[in-house]
């Protein structure tokens, strides 16, 4: 292997690194803040999925979302009903499928579950300026996995 192909891969592990601490720092952080809102990290990420200014995604959509095959989501979306969080609802375009509906205790415990994330991930020590630069590379690194998917 050569000098700068040595360099290259130890800069690549450097950010996987970086990424995986920056994701388990914010995660640590948020975690008594979860637990105050009875949450799991599960079902908040599946909570931060369901945009309320957007129409309610399917559970299909969910997954793709999560990364996550359909018996898995179930479970995730069943803890969220019973907490009185989501609803499931026939879709409308499809009466075949289902959709996940946030209720109004839904959409307050999302909000807090992103002000919370937002203001303890160690990106917020970010200039706003870096945070553009940062959102910039972390989505061509995503647009280049998803072109090799």
């Amino acid at each position: 292997m050569t000098r700068s192909a040595r360099a290259a891969l130890e800069a690549l592990e450097a950010a996987v690194v970086a990424n995986h601490e920056v994701f388990m720092r914010t995660s640590d952080r948020l975690a008594p803040v979860l637990a105050e809102l009875g949450l799991t990290h599960a079902t908040a990420q599946a909570l931060w999925t369901i945009d309320p200014d957007e129409p309610p995604p399917s559970m299909k959509e969910m997954s793709r979302r999560l990364f996550c095959n359909a018996p898995n989501l179930s479970f995730v979306v069943n803890q969220l009903v019973d907490r009185g969080l989501v609803e499931r609802s026939v879709d409308p375009a499809d009466r075949r499928s289902r959709v996940v509906v946030l209720t109004k205790k839904g959409r307050r415990v999302r909000a807090e579950v992103v002000d919370h994330t937002l203001a303890l991930t160690p990106f917020a020590g970010l200039s706003p300026q870096e945070v553009r630069q940062l959102t910039k590379l972390l989505g061509k690194a995503l647009d280049a996995a998803t072109d090799a998917d």
